[in-house]
């Protein structure tokens, strides 16, 4: 393996560029605009050298207006400089683009058709999140991820901020942004007091053309960064994300809900409180926005899903459906949840609390014996749920295992319990039938102390409960995007298009290496990613081939059309589940009341068509960011727990090979680095993705292997684990 260092060569300065020095005449500018696009447009050389268009333009008669426009072309990504050239950016591959996220070494940048680029970080100019940057694309890399360079920055993002630690240097305090191994110059006379360790957030007070050459000043002070809940409190103000509701909001949530359900809010509805109708949920749930019931047919079910009707309440254009847009969703990280709407709403009169009526729309669908979606019909409705659900004691009613106490308190409902049993059962079938790949998910409960400390992790398991609620969830997800579909109103829907060819073969190029069969396919369908999971479930590198087939998937995302859900193999899908804390299952709501109501196709379409459009993308976004948060969480609370457990010896599953060392999965679901200068001394063979041999003495870590590791040193403010190896018995 050929390893060399790259110097940094000392660069010329450039000599500084003129520029326009007073307002110009607007005529003349755009005289000069149009003559600048046409000679770069028609020049045989594709580029002219900045004297040559000048004198071309014939820019002497009037400097200032043609400099003028020089630089609205520049800032606009019209044209491009390099090194004294000018060079029209249609002409040279050019695009622009949003820098949408930074992630240590490398960042991403989305283009106005909302494509997301691949950016190594020499290439990123010191760009920022927010920045509007002019691009250009490079050779996609090997997983088939498009990949970019930025050319420009043209409109700098002003809030840009950064959270980080506060480390000491030869040269003073310094910031390390979070993800970035880089130290940058803080402006300390006009910061906030600040100390070594302290987990601070900063904005930029100078930009340099690499982020290492940027300085900042603290703002927000959030004190240690060992610990993990202040590390997030500054990730999420870094984010902008809202905690704090405006007055207004607050103020009309609480007035909605002190109102109560009146006569007038029963009007039209179905009132359904005569049926047996429950929630089933987690012990802390607090915002319950869906109930279900069932009744056995001659052939098949009646399966109720009762979603909390959050549309009456936050209507369209209020202050409350747009600071609900604002957040598109509510966030939920260790003990804590950012909601979407204020809590006098989600866990007040939206909530399906045991005993209390609530205002819904109801999914009545009839389902036949085999499990198929028959019909479906939707309508407005009033309900009042009879228990309040619990998952652990649910599946315990369900196993036989429920104490006297319990079964007393699901007497009422535990017969429509074991009814919906049987009716998952055959759901689950179906989804089986239909090739719908089973992918396991890896999570972990965070277990938190008195004082908001992870002092354990504890893998999560789906109990029966738990599927039964999924599976009607996704039953009812499924009619209300078919009914939308096939009646042509527009929609807001929830999509998973097919994995990228490119993926896809390197999936099949693992699974052979570990030692499974090759696939046979060439264009993956969701029955073929069920084979390959199915045919493997018994193999020990059956986690790695789970894992592999995660990444390989594409993401999730919301669409006004219907572009069908590869992983659920659905043609129809969308989120109507889930309002009280899910924007885009609010618009759904509010679609289908229009359409219950009476409106016409071509109504329907003037008024929701723009409307679906922008808050798919809107929710798209906001879920990502929460996602993102999410996931920051379980690595900073992880690394909190690890840090009382450093120099325990841990057995876990290497999940991923680079070439700067290992990711192994630990039993307890941490992930850490064993990284490849902590490996015995020697010369290493490595290929990425694969293995990394010690040539020496033959020793391998290889992608799938099972080892033994030491928690070396464990970052909160990084969320890093640093693993070493375990010592010889």
């Amino acid at each position: 393996m050929a390893r060399h260092n790259k110097k940094h060569e000392q660069k010329k300065s450039p000599a500084p560029k003129k520029r326009a020095t007073k307002p110009a005449d607007p005529n003349v500018v755009a005289q000069y605009t149009r003559k600048i696009q046409i000679f770069l447009q028609t020049t045989a050389r594709k580029q002219l050298r900045a004297s040559e268009l000048a004198n071309k333009c014939r820019a002497k008669r009037s400097m200032n207006a043609y400099l003028t426009a020089i630089e609205q072309l520049l800032h606009d990504g019209v044209i491009l400089e390099k090194r004294d050239m000018y060079v029209l950016c249609s002409r040279d591959d050019c695009f622009k683009a949003e820098i949408v996220r930074l992630a240590g070494n490398y960042g991403f940048v989305r283009d106005e058709e909302r494509i997301d680029y691949f950016v190594p970080g020499k290439y990123l100019l010191g760009g920022m999140p927010g920045d509007k940057v002019l691009c250009r694309q490079l050779p996609s890399r090997e997983d088939g991820f498009p990949e970019a360079e930025v050319l420009s920055i043209l409109e700098p993002n002003p809030e840009a901020r950064l959270c980080g630690t506060i480390v000491p240097t030869d040269e003073g305090l310094c910031l390390v942004p979070d993800g970035m191994s880089m130290e940058l110059h803080i402006d300390y006379q006009e910061s906030e007091p600040y100390a070594i360790g302290d987990k601070v957030l900063c904005v930029l007070t100078e930009r340099g053309q690499r982020h290492r050459e940027h300085r900042v000043r603290v703002i927000l002070n959030f004190g240690t960064a060992d610990s993990a809940e202040n590390c997030m409190a500054a990730s999420i103000a870094a984010r902008d994300v809202p905690i704090e509701f405006p007055d207004e909001v607050e103020k009309d949530a609480q007035k909605l809900a002190d109102a109560g359900i009146t006569e007038f809010d029963l009007e039209g509805r179905r009132d359904l409180r005569g049926e047996i109708i429950f929630t089933i949920d987690g012990a802390m749930s607090k915002d319950m926005d869906d109930a279900v019931s069932v009744t056995k047919e001659k052939d098949g079910w009646l399966l109720g899903v009762h979603i909390a009707d959050v549309s009456h309440y936050v209507r369209a254009n209020s202050a409350l459906d747009a600071e609900a847009f604002r957040r598109g969703t509510s966030i939920y990280y260790a003990d804590k949840v950012i909601p979407m709407l204020p809590k006098a709403l989600s866990n007040g009169i939206c909530s399906l609390n045991g005993g209390e009526d609530r205002l819904t729309i109801s999914a009545l669908m009839h389902i036949s014996a085999e499990g198929d979606l028959l019909d479906a019909e939707f309508c407005k409705s009033v309900i009042c749920s009879r228990v309040r659900g619990v998952y652990s004691e649910c599946n315990a009613v369900l196993d036989g295992t429920a104490s006297p106490e319990i079964q007393a308190k699901y007497a009422e409902v535990t017969d429509t319990l074991h009814m919906l049993d049987a009716l998952t059962s055959k759901l689950e079938a179906l989804r089986h039938r239909r090739g719908a790949p089973e992918l396991e998910s890896t999570e972990s409960a965070l277990l938190l102390d008195e004082n908001g400390i992870c002092v354990g992790l504890s893998p999560v398991d789906r109990g029966r409960s738990e599927c039964i609620i999924e599976a009607c969830m996704l039953a009812a997800n499924e009619a209300a995007a078919r009914l939308a579909r096939t009646k042509g109103f527009p929609l807001v829907y929830r999509v998973h298009e097919e994995p990228s060819p490119e993926r896809i073969a390197s999936l099949k190029e693992m699974l052979v290496r570990l030692g499974g069969e090759p696939p046979v396919f060439d264009q993956a369908s969701p029955r073929d990613i069920q084979k390959i999971l199915e045919d493997n479930r018994e193999e020990v590198w059956y986690p790695v081939i789970n894992n592999l087939t995660l990444r390989s998937m594409a993401k999730a995302k919301y669409s006004h059309e219907p572009l069908g859900h590869f992983g659920l193999a659905l043609r129809d899908y969308a989120h109507f589940t889930s309002p009280i804390r899910r924007y885009p299952d609010l618009c759904v709501h509010r679609i289908l009341t229009d359409f219950l109501a009476g409106a016409d196709k071509e109504w329907m379409q003037k008024r929701y068509a723009v409307f679906a459009e922008k808050a798919a993308i809107q929710s798209s976004d906001t879920e990502l960011r929460a996602v993102q948060i999410e996931r920051e969480a379980d690595d900073c609370y992880a690394a909190e727990y690890m840090r009382s457990h450093v120099g325990e010896v841990f057995r876990g599953v290497i999940t991923s090979v680079t070439d700067f060392g290992v990711y192994v999965t630990l039993e307890n679901h941490a992930e850490g680095l064993y990284h490849i200068h902590d490996m015995p001394d020697g010369e290493y063979e490595i290929e990425e993705g694969w293995y990394i041999r010690n040539a020496s003495t033959g020793q391998t870590f290889r992608l799938g292997d099972a080892i033994s590791v030491v928690c070396a040193r464990a970052d909160v403010a990084s969320g890093h684990i640093d693993l070493a190896p375990a010592e010889e018995a």
